[in-house]
């Protein structure tokens, strides 16, 4: 029996793929303490699990991040995250002192769960709600130009936080080991290794354990008329136009509708619109997508996971670089298409493509027998349990591929740069531009020598 911590960010997403793990670390006799927020309060007791109210801890925000009509920035996001932590510190450590946890289960962007097992040596597991993201299977995620230039303006910020956050024993230099995957880490994937781009390229740290659902339900296609279910998260949703235009879309089509429109939305102003289409501010989704016949999802990692488990097809509506992430893996395995525009026609005919294209619902259903054969939150359980897990002849095997490849470029661009500045004095000639072209050209040649070589 071990008395196991775990902590989380604010948001449905990242909650919901741990509670059939917190359940299923209980039935097996460990001890659970949650330390979350009130609005999960009911969903994590629903587990057994011990729920420790975090809220007074959290910063103000403005209504329009509670309604979900806006959403923080990266950095934003960032800070929040810090500012918790300092926060948070004198409490934690007073928790740890006092429940002696064994192992701490964090969210993959939760700081504090990070920084308490870092700081306290206490053997941690992430739990990542999200891909695995590393130096291959980073080209999934596409930042958006306004992504792009809020990471850079906020480094300055980002930096000053983080000396702050020295003045409580955190002794981080850059913000980046706090968020990015690697291979010494144990870490919980709730992604199957098929769904999980790249995922050869992941050690034995690594648990792809695939949706962790607490449901008896399966897939139940048989009924008079296609259903077409539609939900934009509990994020970023206040968007009453955009409904609209799928109530205008589909109001003549013989198919039924189901819009799940979030809290900050009066369901009353869209349900007199027309008969085939009801509109709902929350719905069991998992119910509901165990009928749809199509789903028109922002491509939220939970949400695409749960309609590929129940072998519902998409329409991808990505709005950040993870959602475009996980709708490019998505079509990758052929189980939907992205929406191109919001227009009345574009919703009309992406949504209808996918229906009367038997293609998209057959691959979707091999997902969904991929996710059920997956270790799920047995596997989950059991991988916590034994943490921490010590490999050290497979990770200096995974250090030395990490570490010659860099010094092997290092080399390259100091002998090119040499030869830059060398070849006017040796040839008499100013020639250093055919050099620069040749080292770009010549650098992937050299990559791939270098990697037969030293076998890395």
């Amino acid at each position: 029996m071990k008395n196991i911590m775990f902590f989380c960010i604010p948001a449905y997403g990242h909650h919901n793929p741990t509670m059939a793990v917190a359940k299923e670390l209980i039935e097996r006799g460990n001890n659970v303490r949650y330390y979350s927020f009130n609005e999960f309060r009911d969903k994590i007791e629903a587990t057994g699990a011990e729920f420790i109210s975090c809220d007074s801890f959290l910063p103000a925000v403005g209504s329009d991040v509670e309604t979900g009509k806006k959403t923080l920035s990266t950095t934003e996001m960032t800070i929040v995250d810090l500012e918790v932590t300092m926060a948070m510190n004198d409490f934690l450590a007073k928790e740890v002192e006092e429940y002696k946890p064994d192992v701490i289960v964090a969210d993959s962007v939760c700081f504090w769960g990070k920084l308490t097992a870092r700081k306290y040596k206490i053997p941690m597991v992430v739990s990542t709600t999200t891909f695995a993201f590393n130096k291959y299977s980073s080209k999934y995620m596409k930042s958006s130009p306004d992504e792009i230039a809020d990471l850079i303006k906020g480094q300055k910020r980002i930096k000053a936080e983080l000396k702050k956050l020295e003045l409580y024993g955190y002794h981080e230099k850059s913000i980046m080991p706090l968020v990015q995957n690697d291979n010494y880490t144990d870490t919980i994937v709730y992604a199957t290794e098929n769904y999980q781009p790249c995922s050869e390229t992941y050690s034995k740290h690594y648990q792809f354990v695939g949706p962790s659902l607490i449901t008896d339900l399966a897939p139940d296609k048989e009924h008079k008329r296609p259903l077409v279910y539609i939900s934009l998260g509990t994020v970023v949703n206040y968007k009453p136009g955009f409904y609209k235009k799928c109530i205008e879309a589909l109001k003549n089509e013989k198919v039924d509708v189901i819009i799940s429109c979030g809290k900050a939305i009066d369901p009353g102003e869209l349900n007199a619109m027309t008969d085939n289409v009801k509109v709902s501010q929350q719905v069991n989704q998992l119910e509901v997508l165990s009928k749809a016949d199509v789903f028109l999802t922002h491509c939220g990692m939970n949400s695409v996971s749960e309609s590929l488990y129940m072998g519902t097809p998409m329409v991808f509506m990505p709005q950040t670089n993870e959602q475009r992430a996980v709708a490019k893996r998505a079509g990758e395995m052929g189980a939907g298409i992205e929406l191109r525009g919001e227009s009345v026609s574009e919703i009309h005919d992406a949504i209808m493509m996918v229906l009367n294209a038997s293609t998209y619902a057959e691959n979707a259903m091999k997902c969904s027998e991929d996710f059920r054969s997956a270790p799920g939150p047995k596997g989950a359980a059991e991988f916590i349990e034994e943490a921490p897990h010590i490999m050290p002849d497979e990770d200096k095997a995974n250090l030395r591929k990490e570490i010659i490849p860099g010094i092997l470029e290092l080399i390259y661009w100091i002998i090119m740069v040499a030869l830059i500045f060398a070849i006017k004095p040796l040839t008499g000639f100013n020639g250093w531009w055919i050099v620069a072209i040749a080292a770009n050209v010549l650098f992937p040649f050299y990559k791939r020598l270098s990697k037969r070589i030293f076998r890395v």
